[in-house]
Order: structure tokens, then C-alpha cells, then sequence
């Protein structure tokens, strides 16, 4: 699925009416199939970017456009059937808790059943071997028939992220999939999403804490800074310049990232906008 972001602003979620927007005037082109991944500090409007391209938000200026067709401008079943082709994994997956493992995996694929077979699979999980294999591919098979608060906060993490290998998706949009993960499991996860949507040929935005795997896993990046698209390069041009401009004054958020070159002295100057692809 191809994406397309024109001039878009949008206000966070849970803003206050008449909040500043957490996004604004954001331009960003995804073709078909493209990895990329988003970074930049708190509060620069990655998740409500998340939100936008998941349909869940409609932008208060500019438009979207997925597969070239404005989402907000369909009739809501046609809007309903597009959300089916997108698969969001937010931070903290929304994973019932008395639920087994098992259903949790397999809900992955109710937006390509009809009701009565999402009311079955939720009583009656039939296909155990599917999510046992899609478990295993996050080091967790043996956790198939436990109860989600039975896990802790990164196999809770986990199985959010094993629903995208069974979701009838065509656009995986993933928001801080490692915050909970120790590195070990942090790299198997990755590399695992970033594995299988190219070879299905999915398209990939996720928003990242850890700089240097995203620099490591993913050929394209995008700096967002107070709401604003401060770089959309290449990830071999991502120096450590330009890592120090987007995290100025926030410095402590960087992980694992290549070491920084010092700013110049005086107060730290916002990174200059480029315009994106």
C-alpha cells in the first residue's frame, strides 16, 4: 500500500480542544512496500502521525491519501474495508486481560472474516499451529495457551506484534514496538517485522526510540521535530550532526545512537526543515 501525507496537520488524540496541532504542514510520500522509520524526541507528533496514516484521526488541514484514495472521503463501509487492509501495533498493546495468548495472536485476523466466524474464532481459536509459528518468530510459542496478565509488559509487547504476522494487512504501522524489550529481544523483534514485510512485499512505518536500529534496519528515516518533518534522508545520510540538531535540548532520549558531534555553543538552534521526498 502506498501512502501519501500533503500539507496535513492534526492534533493529538487526547489534545484539549483548541490545543496547538501535534502535527502541522507534513508532507511525506511512502511508496508500495518502502521500510521506514520515524524518529525524533517527545512530543514531536510520531504518534499522532501513527494515528493519522491509521485512519483513526482525520487531519484538521491538508489531506491523506492511501492507494490514492482520500480515506475520509468514502462512504464508511469502504472506509471500514481500507482499515481492514492496515494493521497498527500501538506502544501499549490494547490486549485483554483475561484473554489467552492464543485468541490474542489469532484477532490478528478478524478484519477478514465476516462476524459470525470473529465470534467463533474468539470462543473456539482454531488455527493453533498458525500462532504457535507466528509466536515463535518472537520467542514465545511456549506461551500460547497463558493468559495475556500473565505477561510481562515486553511478551505483552510481543504478542502485539506476532498479530501483525496473521493480520490481512498491506500497510504495518508499528509506534515504539522495543520500548519494553531488553536488546537481545529488541533485535530478534525487528529484524523479524522489517524480514517479513519485505519479503510479502508490506509497507513498513515505525516510530523508534533507538536511533542506531533504526539506522541499522531501515533504508529510509524521518526526523520529526515539534511537529515538523526536520529530515527525510536516506539512512547513510543521517550523520550525527544532524541527530544532535533533531535531539537538542533532549539529548537523553537518544539510545544506542552513533556518538554526536558537539553543538555549536549558545542556546541550540532548531533543525532547519528539508522538504521531503
Amino acid at each position: 500500500m502506498k501512502l501519501e501525507l500533503h500539507a496535513a496537520s492534526a492534533r493529538h488524540p487526547a489534545a484539549r480542544a483548541g490545543a496547538a496541532p501535534a502535527l502541522r504542514d507534513v508532507s511525506l510520500a511512502v511508496a508500495a512496500g518502502e521500510r521506514i522509520a520515524v524518529i525524533g524526541p517527545s512530543g514531536a507528533g510520531k504518534t499522532t502521525l501513527m494515528q493519522l496514516l491509521a485512519c483513526a484521526l482525520a487531519p484538521a488541514e491538508g489531506g491523506l491519501r492511501l492507494d490514492d484514495a482520500d480515506p475520509w472521503a468514502l462512504p464508511r463501509p469502504a472506509l471500514q474495508r481500507l482499515r481492514g487492509r492496515l494493521f497498527l501495533a500501538p506502544q501499549v498493546p490494547p490486549l485483554p486481560p483475561r484473554q489467552r495468548v492464543i485468541t490474542a495472536v489469532l484477532a490478528g485476523r478478524l478484519p477478514a472474516m465476516g462476524l459470525l466466524a470473529s465470534l467463533r474464532s474468539l470462543a473456539y481459536p482454531s488455527d493453533i499451529p498458525a500462532a504457535q509459528a507466528a509466536l515463535a518468530r518472537f520467542d514465545l510459542a511456549e506461551k500460547l495457551f497463558d493468559r495475556v496478565d500473565r505477561l510481562s509488559g515486553g511478551e505483552r509487547q510481543r504478542v502485539g506484534l506476532a498479530r501483525a504476522l496473521l493480520a490481512p494487512a498491506r500497510l504495518w504501522l508499528v509506534d515504539e514496538p522495543l520500548s519494553a524489550l531488553d536488546p537481545t529481544r529488541a533485535r530478534q523483534a525487528l529484524e523479524t517485522l522489517v524480514d517479513e514485510a519485505r519479503i510479502r512485499g508490506i509497507t513498513l512505518v515505525a516510530t523508534l526510540h533507538q536511533v542506531e536500529m533504526a539506522l541499522a534496519h531501515f533504508p529510509r528515516i524521518v526526523g520529526l521535530r515539534d511537529g515538523r518533518v526536520a529530515f527525510d534522508l536516506p539512512a547513510g545520510e543521517v550523520t550525527p550532526e544532524r541527530l544532535a540538531q533533531l535531539y537538542a535540548q533532549f539529548e537523553h532520549e537518544l539510545v544506542s545512537a552513533p556518538a554526536l558531534a558537539p553543538l555549536p555553543p549558545g542556546p541550540a538552534a532548531a533543525p532547519a526543515p528539508m522538504h521531503c521526498r
